[in-house]
Order: C-alpha cells, then sequence, then structure tokens
C-alpha cells in the first residue's frame, strides 16, 4: 500500500529526510519484483545517509531483476508525533509502502544506544515487536552491523542476525525468501534453510538458562549441527561489489561526500577495538581499482570531497602514491581528498604532505591513553616521541590545531595514568611552539569493554567513578590552557550494558520504549532517568552488567563466532596485564589468531605499482582567458516534493549537478573556491516556483541549448529548467535584476467574507504591522512596503511582492497564519524584471 504523507512535509523540521526522490535512488515497480526488503537505519536520516554499508547493500540488491530494495530511517520526534497523531504507519523512502508490507526489513546496528529506535520504528509500522507474537505473515526481521555480534539484548525481536561480511549473505538471504515464497515455506522452514549457512544466527534456535548467580549456566543448541554460527567473510575486496552512483542527498547529512572503502580488516591488534578483529583479515582493494572507483562516483555524484575510509587509512600499503596522484588529479577540479582514520605510527613526513593539501582546521589523532605502560597494555604501538613528532611537524605544516583523542577507565589505570595524559597533551602543545599554532582540544571517552575483544572479561568503571576521573581531567587540563571534552557517563554506562548484554534487556528496552525513549546517542534527546524507571520496573540491577568476567564464564554471545577463538583472546588479555605487546603482523609475522587459511581466508595487500604523473595542460585551467568567458541566466521550475527542498539544500544540489554535466564553470579564489553560481533569494518553504533564477559563470562559451540540456539530465525529480540565455558579464545579479515576484495562493472553500475589503484596505494603507517571533521573542514588522498588487481572480489570492514573505501577507489577508497557508499550495508564478536600458 503506499501512503501520501505530503501533508506531514508542511509541518514537521527538515523535510528533506522524508522527501526520498534524491539522484541516484532506485524506484522499482511492482512488475517483477518477488522479494522487497526495507533497509532501515534506526536513526535520523542525515546519520544514516553517511553509514556506507547501506549503499552497497542497497545496489546489490536493486542490481537483480526480481528483487528491490529501500530505504527507511527513523522519524525525529516531530515526524513521530504526526504518525502517532495521524495513525499512519512508518513509510519507505521510494515507494512509500508500509514496511508491514515488505517481506524482509533489514535493520543496520551500528551502536548500542539505537535499539529503542529499532523498536519504535517496528511499532510505529504496526508490527508486533515481539518475535512470537508475529505470525507467518509478518516481514522477516533481520539485524546486521557491528552489534550483531552480540545481539542477544535484542534476540527476542528479530528473526535473523547477518554476522559478518554482507555482500553475499544479501543475495543468499533474499534469494531464500523468494524460494520460500515460490513453494510456499512456513517462517520456520525458510530459518531452517537459512541456520544451514554461514553467517545466518537464528536466535530462536538457542536456549539460554542461567545460574542463580544470575550468570549464563549454558546456551543448548535446539537443533542438531547448530551449536555455533561461524561469521560470513568476503575473501577479496578487489572484486566485492561496491557502488559508483551513490545516492545524493539535498541535505547536508553528516559524511555528504565519496565515502572509499579502500581496505577492509586491520592488523594492529588494539585490544580494546571491536572492529579490528571483527574485520580481520585486512583485505585492500588496489590503487586501480580504487581510482577507477572514485573517478565513477565523482562523475555520477558531484560531490566535492573523496574520503578514503579504512580503520586505519595510513595503513594502507599503497597510500602515499595513491594519494598523491588523487591529489594531482583533484586538485584542480576542486575536490579534497581527506584521509579520516590517521594513525601516529602510520604518519610520514611525505604523507603529511599530501594531507597537509587538503587540511581543514585540525588534525585529529589518537593515542587513546596517556602513559607508555597503558599503550603497551593496550597494544597501542606508539611512543611519546612518536606522537610528538607527528604533532610538531603538523604544526610546522601549517596546522593550527591538533585533537587528540583518549579512552578513561582502561585495565588497571590509576590517577597516575590521567595525569601522564595531562602531560603529554601540554606536551603536545608545547610542541607548536614557534610555529605559529598550538591549540589543543582533548576529547576523552570512557572504556566500553566490547564483545569479540582481548578486554571483553574486564569491569568497566561506573558513573560515579567517570565523574570523578572527569573531574579530574577537566581541572588538570585547564590549568594548562587546554580544551577538554568528555562523553557523557550515563551514556557511557548504558552503552556498556547493552554492549555485554543478554537476552533478558529485552523486557527493559520494551518498557523503556513505552517511557518514551527514543535517540538515546543524541544529548538533547537521552533521559537517563527513563532509563532508570525501566530497570526498576523490570527487576534488573544495570550495574550488574559492567562488572569483570571469569575467563571460564559462559560469555552470552559465545555462540556466535568471529572467526577468532576464544583462546585467543584469554592469550591476548594474558599479554596485556604482563605488560607485553603484540606485533603488526601485516609484516608476516603470524600470531595464530585463527582468521587465515592460508588460501581461501588470508591478508591481501596491494603492491604499490602506482603512477603518481599529474594530469597534463590543467594547471591553472581556472585562469582561462577572460575574453571567452561567458554568462548564461536560466529559468528553472521548483515543484512536486522539489519545492520541500530548503534553499541552501538548493544551492548545494544545483552546484553538484553543474559538477556532474562537467560544466566549465569558474570558481573563486582563496582558500575554498566556490563556484560562481548565483541565485534568487530564498523560497519560503513549501512554496513552488515556475521562475527561479541562476546565473552561471563560464570559462568558455557553451551553446544555451547544451546548457540547459546538460543540466536537466542531472537535475532530480521537480526541477526542470524551462529556458535560458546569454546575458552581459556585467549584467547585475538575479536577485539585483528582478523588480518583483507574482505569486498565487489557491484560497480554501471558506475564506473571510470581507476579502475583497480587506485587500482595498491593505492597499490604502501606509502600514500593515503584523507580530512575528525573532530570536525567540516577539517583534512587529511592516509588511506593507514590499506589496505592489493584490486582487482575488476566481479561487486564487495573486499577490506581487518586490520583497517579503507572501505567506505572511496571504496569512494576514485571510485572518490565519503561515502554517496553514503553506499548507494550501503557493506557488510563484512569475517574475518581472528591471528595465537596465
Amino acid at each position: 500500500m503506499n501512503i501520501d504523507q505530503t501533508e506531514a512535509l508542511i509541518q514537521v523540521s527538515r523535510p528533506s529526510r522524508y522527501l526520498g526522490g534524491e539522484l541516484g535512488s532506485i524506484c522499482k515497480l511492482d512488475s517483477g519484483i518477488e522479494v522487497r526488503m526495507a533497509l532501515a537505519f534506526p536513526d535520523v536520516y542525515d546519520v544514516g545517509m553517511s553509514h556506507i554499508g547501506f549503499p552497497i547493500l542497497y545496489n546489490i540488491l536493486n542490481n537483480l531483476d526480481w528483487a528491490a530494495a529501500e530505504r527507511v530511517y527513523s522519524p525525529w520526534g516531530d515526524m513521530e508525533q504526526w504518525l502517532r497523531e495521524q495513525h499512519q504507519p512508518l513509510c519507505s523512502l521510494e515507494t512509500s509502502q508500509t514496511l508491514g508490507s515488505f517481506d524482509i526489513i533489514g535493520f543496520t546496528l551500528q551502536y548500542e544506544l539505537s535499539y529503542t529506535n529499532l523498536l519504535t520504528m517496528l511499532e510505529l509500522s504496526g508490527i508486533p515487536l515481539r518475535r512470537e507474537r508475529r505470525d507467518d505473515q509478518a516481514p522477516l526481521i533481520v539485524v546486521g552491523g557491528p552489534c550483531a555480534f552480540n545481539p542477544e539484548p535484542l534476540a527476542d525481536f528479530f528473526d535473523v542476525a547477518l554476522i559478518g561480511d554482507g555482500e553475499e549473505a544479501v543475495v543468499e538471504l533474499a534469494t531464500l525468501v523468494r524460494q520460500g515464497k515460490q513453494e510456499k515455506w512456513s517462517r520456520q522452514q525458510l530459518l531452517q534453510k537459512l541456520a544451514a549457512s554461514d553467517g545466518f544466527y537464528v536466535p530462536e534456535f538457542f536456549a539460554v538458562s542461567y545460574q542463580a548467580s544470575g550468570s549464563i549456566d549454558k546456551i543448548t543448541p535446539l537443533h542438531p549441527g547448530y551449536d555455533k554460527v561461524r561469521r560470513r567473510f568476503i575473501q577479496d575486496l578487489e572484486t566485492a561489489p561496491f557502488p559508483t552512483q551513490p545516492i545524493v542527498p539535498f541535505m547536508q547529512t553528516v559524511h555528504n561526500r565519496v565515502a572509499m572503502e579502500i581496505t577492509r580488516g586491520c592488523t594492529r591488534g588494539c585490544r580494546f577495538c571491536q572492529a579490528g578483529y571483527i574485520y580481520r583479515p585486512v583485505r585492500e582493494r588496489s590503487p586501480e581499482t580504487i581510482k577507477r572507483l572514485i573517478a565513477e562516483s565523482l562523475q555520477n555524484s558531484g560531490f566535492e570531497e573523496v574520503s578514503l575510509l579504512s580503520l586505519s587509512t595510513g595503513d594502507y600499503s599503497c597510500i602515499e602514491p595513491l594519494m598523491q596522484q588523487l591529489m594531482d588529479v583533484y586538485t584542480n577540479d576542486r575536490v579534497s581528498v581527506s584521509l579520516p582514520s590517521l594513525r601516529v605510527g602510520s604518519l610520514t613526513s611525505a604523507l603529511m604532505e599530501e594531507v597537509k593539501k587538503v587540511r581543514k582546521s585540525g588534525f585529529t589523532l589518537a593515542p587513546e591513553a596517556g602513559s607508555e605502560r597503558l599503550r603497551k597494555l593496550i597494544n597501542k604501538g606508539i611512543t611519546t616521541d612518536d606522537l610528538l613528532q607527528s604533532t610538531q611537524t603538523a604544526f610546522q605544516l601549517g596546522w593550527r590545531l591538533i585533537k587528540l583523542y583518549f579512552m578513561l577507565g582502561l585495565p588497571t589505570e590509576t590517577d597516575t595514568d590521567l595525569q601522564e595524559l595531562m602531560d603529554l597533551a601540554a606536551q603536545v602543545k608545547k610542541s607548536g611552539k614557534g610555529t605559529g599554532g598550538n591549540d589543543v582540544n582533548v576529547a576523552v571517552s570512557t572504556f566500553v569493554p566490547k564483545p569479540h575483544t582481548p578486554f571483553q572479561w574486564e569491569a568497566q568503571i561506573g558513573i560515579d567513578e567517570t565523574l570523578r576521573k572527569q573531574r579530574l581531567l577537566r581541572d588538570g587540563l585547564r590549568q594548562k590552557k587546554l580544551r577538554f571534552k568528555y562523553h557523557g557517563a550515563e551514556s557511557s554506562f548504558m552503552e556498556g550494558v547493552f554492549a555485554r548484554g543478554d537476552r533478558r534487556l529485552s523486557a527493559v528496552l520494551e518498557r523503556a520504549v513505552e517511557l518514551g525513549c527514543r535517540f538515546d546517542g543524541w544529548r538533547e534527546c537521552f533521559d537517563f532517568n527513563l532509563w532508570q524507571q525501566a530497570f526498576a520496573d523490570c527487576d534488573i540491577e544495570p550495574s550488574w552488567y559492567l562488572r569483570e568476567r571469569q575467563e571460564d564464564e559462559v560469555l552470552p554471545w559465545d555462540h556466535i563466532d568471529c572467526g577468532v577463538p576464544k583462546q585467543f583472546f584469554v592469550r591476548e588479555r594474558q599479554k596485556a596485564l604482563a605488560g607485553a605487546e603484540t606485533k603488526d603482523c601485516r609484516g608476516g609475522i603470524c600470531h595464530s589468531c585463527g582468521i587465515c587459511d592460508g588460501e581461501r581466508l588470508q591478508q591481501r595487500l596491494s603492491t604499490p605499482a602506482v603512477s603518481t604523473a599529474a594530469r597534463s595542460g590543467d594547471e591553472g585551467c581556472q585562469n582561462g582567458d577572460p575574453e571567452q568567458f561567458t554568462r548564461v541566466r536560466l529559468r528553472l521550475s521548483k515543484l512536486g516534493r522539489a519545492r520541500m527542498v530548503a534553499h541552501l539544500e538548493y544551492l548545494k544540489m544545483f552546484q553538484r549537478a553543474v559538477r556532474r554535466a562537467n560544466l566549465p564553470i569558474r570558481f573563486s579564489q582563496g582558500f575554498h573556491p566556490m563556484p560562481k553560481i548565483s541565485f534568487l533569494e530564498a523560497l519560503p518553504m513549501g512554496v513552488s516556483s515556475e521562475a527561479e533564477l541562476v546565473d552561471l559563470e563560464l570559462l568558455s562559451f557553451v551553446p544555451v541549448n547544451e546548457v540547459i540540456q546538460a543540466l536537466n539530465v542531472q537535475l532530480p525529480e521537480g526541477f526542470k529548467i524551462i529556458e535560458g540565455e546569454i546575458i552581459p558579464w556585467k549584467s547585475p545579479s538575479p536577485s539585483a535584476a528582478v523588480a518583483s515576484s507574482r505569486y498565487s495562493v489557491p484560497l480554501p472553500e471558506t475564506v473571510v467574507e470581507d476579502l475583497h475589503q480587506r485587500i482595498v484596505d491593505f492597499l490604502d494603507a501606509d502600514q500593515i504591522l503584523v507580530t512575528q517571533i525573532k530570536k525567540e521573542r516577539q517583534v512587529e514588522v511592516d509588511i506593507r512596503p514590499g506589496v505592489l498588487e493584490l486582487c482575488q481572480v476566481g479561487a486564487e489570492l495573486q499577490i506581487e511582492l518586490t520583497k517579503g514573505s507572501p505567506l505572511r501577507v496571504a496569512a494576514y489577508l485571510l485572518n490565519s497564519d503561515m502554517e496553514t497557508i503553506r499548507r494550501y499550495g503557493v506557488r510563484k508564478t512569475g517574475i518581472v524584471l528591471k528595465d537596465m536600458s
């Protein structure tokens, strides 16, 4: 069932979260589609659109003729309220289908504090939360992602967890669901088929019993041969599918760029890092493949930034020549290349020189611990000298700010270690002396022991101890004139409870949702009092889950095999407590972690055979020949759902369309060059338009019809260029060229009786004062000066303005409010240009 929820977009904040229709999105019709999967992210669109795994699975599924994948994100509070008040279900972005109509709903579990959002999304979809309350007609609920390596707190709510790499497994999942529909399997038959393959964990096929102490007695398999679930592996990242037609959001998301995964896995062996173990072994893409994928992605998206992603990007075998060539190729295109994950031990002078070319305001490093002793214990593998040499070089190369990330509450940590953390941060600040910059920000999170790591048995410090250590750091760093940021103690406490939790926490989650817990990872939404009530109502002591575990204790995730045996983690833990380090195995030293089999599954590294030759003929291309400079003025429409795209989102969308169209656009000068594109002043949100102006400054002549054709191919649904012309180079900007704008306001069936007289009185008046809220206080605004003409023509109110909002004028005349007028479907019908003769 397709649901029209356009009415909500007028009423909620950031409506482009719910629009859909972005460039690169795929909307497949029902014809021939046998399996539909909703890819669900339990956080807002802004966060979920920045997750790299989503587009990979989205494109893999949509490349199957018989399958369709659509997206859904957790609605923000105002949208949730609207859905509940209007008794409307949560729907997908692509076809506005209710989630209950999908065959599969696949949730990505990136962090523990999103679990209440998952339950809220099910609830808003009308799907029973608990698995046993759903019948065979309900969608198959699947979870995946890093938190799926211990999904036990959610075990009562999902049908299947996909453990490990999803590229091949998601196709197998969809194929079995398709076969099940064709052969009319029961839900149990489908689950049994899935359980027969690596990577699929069916929680109802295991029974968990508990000891009187509260710890787990045993995890009992209920099906012969299904006693452990082995993680799914992609053998070779080089041949793994990767999308090169990114979905280009209208709004500014957390990471709005081409995200290029260059490596999966890490060999450093940091003992606190879950990702370093669950993504082993290291598999690298070749430089040639990376360059090809980036080129295609930039062409298809128009993004201005490429981010090279890896757990430790600097460890990529060919990082220096690759970075150099990418910079040579894309500098003149005003495309930046960033390395978001740099490790002190991988920073060479040559690499830092390349990073310098795209530096932003800060340079981020993660020593994790302040003392040499603790860095050895966690196997970080860097020394104080390594760090100070890197920060000194960064300051000398022009960085003004160094950001340092640490953890507090690490195993065996004392106040002396924290004092060394503060001393180290002060030394970093001192390393910038005489370079023109030495600002240092210190960010500290609380250590949370994670499953499938050597520290999975360790205790986590409680809230009181976290607060004490935070105060110690805050006071000490303030004395050293260093900025201090930290994670909330209560949030870290909750993360720790659910990271190592068991099935008994499902009752707490359900109760927390009933009490109103949502978006617990957002500081402004997190309410610890509600969580305390939920724990109390379920008679569960949450701090019990933070305790130290015994090495022979049955852990909630023991039946999930990440590929690294428990014995290896025990050995690493013992080495940590003895102060012994484990060297990086990338150099050929095998530590028998159990991942590689030497044949099918092993490290796959690239060879540094990358040409570093720059493109020829591009230097100075932005200077151009002034005699060839051309200015094009375009008129375009903004209709349908496009009217809900905010002004800044519209500007960014159009700039990226120009990039994709390969038009020779001029750029401004300076450190942050911007394309020379001029727009009219902002339309009010929700107002459509048939007369928007855009001016382009081109380096060389391009026929207007070719400009229009090239851009219309690249514009999302709802935007269309109607006409264009070459204008004199010195012409005024679009805003300066427009004398007035004309608007049409559809009138409701019942309007104020004296509308005609109100129009006459308005035009006769010298001043019309209305009250509006500005910076949280009421002010009076005169709306009369900008109004040239008013009249009622049939069932429409027509307004001509030199400035101001048609919504405010219409609201006054119709004795209504602006939000009501916005819903009427106001449109801009034309403009009048100034006489420039």
